[in-house]
């Protein structure tokens, strides 16, 4: 990638661990999601990730709530956005996260590239505040990237080091994967990579790197396309490293719930303007949703891949 190349914007919308006690904004119906993603395209966003709820806010993995929320995103803003849904969790069956990827036909889904330690560490109480494992093994990326493929779905990587990176080797060498591939780089989380911008700018070497196996249509290198999330207060950083080095970027309340300023954001699209403020002032231009689609290899609206085909993987 490279700074002439348009920034897609996404938006995750809501995450599965903080509530409205911590954020007033997050959004637990389909219509208040549906409200947040009008409000994430109008400010530039074409790219919204979901993790679902139910209507009490509770994390929810049942097909109903995530087909009542796609439906209800849909309903509002058509295709200007690509919906994109989550299937991580910590012990939810992977039978029980392709069973919602089977049911609504997400145009992307995000695939964790690796397992990990998990935390949140407190400098002022010198102690780990929150720390699990979080277990993405081989056997269950494998299920999942074999899902998507027979379905269609765009599997978008997440990636929290460098060596889930190159977890993508194998995964291509056994032609589950095909160009280009989409990956995020995951910065901030206690386990993870560190958020640097030198770190940041080594992630999408490795993935230049592990992606040259993939040949593009034309018989071409595959021009691979690469974000980065930033969590908590390293989001905007972050973000300003990805549009300095030719990536795309993520916000949203799901990752951070505050400005720049440490003011707490009022809704996603607040925080979807001031990344496309940051990128209309380091020269880049934001993409189109059909600019988007092309980036990351997807078919245009009504016209999904072929499941179980090459173009499904993509």
């Amino acid at each position: 990638m490279s700074l002439n190349d348009p920034v897609v914007l996404t938006c995750s919308i809501s995450g599965s661990l903080a509530d409205r006690a911590q954020c007033p904004a997050i959004p637990y119906t389909p219509g208040e999601y549906a409200a947040e993603a009008r409000r994430i395209v109008d400010e530039g966003g074409v790219h919204i990730h979901i993790h679902a709820r139910s209507p009490d806010g509770r994390p929810s993995y049942e097909v109903e709530d995530f087909a009542a929320i796609s439906d209800a995103i849909r309903s509002e803003v058509g295709n200007a956005a690509i919906i994109n849904f989550s299937t991580g969790a910590l012990g939810v069956p992977v039978e029980k996260r392709i069973a919602y990827l089977e049911a609504c036909r997400p145009e992307v889904a995000a695939l964790n590239m690796g397992s990990m330690n998990y935390a949140k560490y407190s400098p002022r109480r010198k102690e780990f505040v929150f720390s699990t494992v979080f277990l993405n093994p081989f056997a269950e990326i494998v299920a999942l990237l074999e899902a998507m493929r027979r379905l269609g779905i765009k599997p978008e990587h997440e990636c929290f080091d460098v060596g889930h990176v190159g977890n993508l080797g194998p995964l291509i060498d056994m032609g589950l994967l095909n160009g280009p591939l989409h990956a995020d780089f995951v910065m901030g989380v206690t386990g993870g990579i560190p958020p640097t911008a030198r770190n940041l700018a080594a992630m999408a070497d490795n993935l230049a790197e592990v992606g040259r196996a993939l040949p593009g249509d034309d018989g071409a290198a595959a021009h691979h396309h690469w974000g980065v999330i930033g969590i908590s207060r390293v989001q905007w950083p972050m973000v300003g490293a990805a549009l300095a080095l030719g990536g795309s970027v993520r916000v949203g309340l799901e990752d951070n719930f505050y400005l720049p300023d440490g003011t707490m954001a009022s809704s996603n699209g607040e925080l979807v303007e001031k990344a496309r403020t940051m990128a209309v002032h380091s020269g880049r231009r934001l993409a189109t949703a059909d600019e988007a689609r092309a980036a990351l290899g997807l078919p245009a609206p009504g016209r999904q891949a072929p499941t179980d085909s090459p173009a499904a993987a993509r």
